[in-house]
């Protein structure tokens, strides 16, 4: 029998119109969930465990008259620290910055309320989210739940635990290079990276998107039916589209499909061979379903992927630089040498030649997807490296070498999706990625559930340590 803390938002809208269970039992076994884990795998911000208690009994009295707010309402959901929640500080996961709290909720947070479902608290991040890892100058290190001694990755290292932890089935962390994504990859997840302004977001920025983080496709799909709900904040936001991501999800045939198969970046970090197998095993079953699969050449050079590097450290040195020593020094260091060592000395010139690569790599991921339906890639490279590296490298020098499959996708628009497809020698979960055409997110989607289905039978969820 499936605990509750288990239970898919799917299960539980089910089991709350049916009244096999109530939004106060499930956030009551939610919590329990939390206290258990919470000791070893640090996921948390904040709790908010009696206002969630609250929201539940509200919710409990909407599905007993027959009047939900949508039908993931009473549903456990945990927001990323940086997606501003109304009356909460968000430090944005170093010592360094105002923890004021915030006076609105942002778009996430928003829709996510207006749809009735219990916010629990807030998930752990990185400082500034600029890592792809759990440590954090404020937070501590975040650990994986599937083996403590490894990392998460980042920046959504707080909701990606709590996923793989059965801190409820909701989750939205963001994404701006594969933070979203490798999280996912890292924890055994489904996460969706939408295009670019398909969910609102505030303050919104280039290539930054916020997604929802899930055991399953499905429950993904319940959360975009909410939260790519139009919000005029997101000057960058798409045109509203009400599409019904749940209702069109399954059906999808592989038949026919032109699936582009991209293994070798040619940019970063080499293939682990546990990763690469994992991604060919996925693309013949694609294949033996009836889907054209194409190894593609890869479309990244090193000098678009040192060029975004070098954006990223300008852009993060820029706020560093101008801190007092006091301020810096709550820094996580290895943040601090990351955007310092030589972005201290770059020109006006020298970040423009950046910001060029960064726009033809963005030109040559659109080009190089264009003869294709969908392109399937590794997530990440390698698999969970350890909790105390701030990445697989531990260099500050060479922070970022390990998002190549994934940043592309950012810059470019295109909404794409990581989703386990197996497990290493180790136990450690295995991803693969889905990208598809700009502004098909439901495509994108719909080729998940289908890949969910062609899996092979998944591992249980990781359990506490006992004692």
């Amino acid at each position: 029998m499936t605990a509750i803390h288990d239970l898919s938002a799917a299960e539980l809208s089910a089991a709350y119109a049916s009244g096999e269970l109530s939004p106060v039992t499930v956030a009551s076994a939610v919590l329990d969930q939390i206290a258990r884990w919470e000791p070893h795998v640090n996921a948390m911000y904040l709790v908010h465990g009696q206002a969630a208690l609250d929201a539940a009994a509200q919710s409990e009295a909407r599905w007993r008259s027959g009047s939900p707010l949508s039908p993931i309402d009473g549903v456990p959901v945990t927001i990323k620290e940086n997606v501003y929640t109304k009356g909460d500080p968000a430090p944005l996961g170093t010592a360094a910055t105002d923890r004021s709290p915030k006076r609105h909720d942002a778009p996430p947070s928003a829709r996510m309320r207006e749809a009735g479902c219990v916010i629990l608290g807030k998930t752990t991040m990185p400082d500034f989210g600029m890592l792809s890892s759990g440590r954090s100058s404020i937070h501590g290190t975040t650990r994986n739940p599937w083996q403590l001694d490894r990392n998460t990755a980042g920046s959504s290292s707080g909701a990606g635990a709590a996923a793989a932890a059965g801190y409820g089935p909701l989750h939205i962390g963001t994404d701006i290079g594969g933070s979203v994504r490798l999280p996912a990859a890292l924890c055994g997840l489904f996460g969706l990276k939408p295009s670019l302004g398909r969910i609102p977001i505030d303050p919104p920025y280039v290539g930054r998107v916020a997604g929802p983080m899930t055991r399953s496709v499905t429950d993904s799909a319940l959360m975009m039916n909410e939260l790519s709900k139009p919000d005029p904040r997101d000057f960058m936001s798409l045109p509203y589209e009400p599409v019904d991501y749940v209702a069109n999800l399954d059906g999808m045939s592989p038949r026919g499909l032109r699936i582009g198969l991209l293994t070798d970046m040619k940019a970063g970090l080499p293939v682990h061979p546990e990763v690469l197998a994992a991604v060919q095993y996925a693309a013949r079953a694609l294949e033996a379903a009836g889907a054209i699969v194409e190894p593609m050449s890869s479309f990244m050079t090193p000098q678009m992927l040192d060029g975004m590097n070098a954006f990223f450290e300008a852009r993060s040195y820029n706020d560093v630089a101008a801190m007092d020593d006091e301020t810096r020094g709550k820094v996580l260091p290895f943040i601090v040498e990351w955007c310092t060592w030589r972005a201290k000395d770059f020109s006006g010139a020298d970040v423009m030649r950046a910001w060029a690569q960064v726009m033809a790599m963005r030109e040559a991921a659109v080009r190089a997807s264009l003869p294709f339906d969908y392109l399937l890639s590794p997530t990440t490279p390698v698999p969970p490296w350890g909790a105390e590296q701030h990445s697989p490298s531990d260099d500050p020098h060479d922070a970022l070498s390990h998002i190549a499959f994934t940043v592309a996708w950012n810059m470019s628009e295109q909404p794409a999706a990581s989703i386990n497809w197996g497990f290493d020698g180790d136990g450690l979960p295995l991803a693969v990625q889905v990208v598809g055409q700009r502004f098909d997110d439901l495509g994108v989607l719909r080729l998940s559930r289908t890949l969910e289905q062609l899996r092979g039978e998944q591992r249980g969820w990781p359990e506490p340590p006992a004692g």
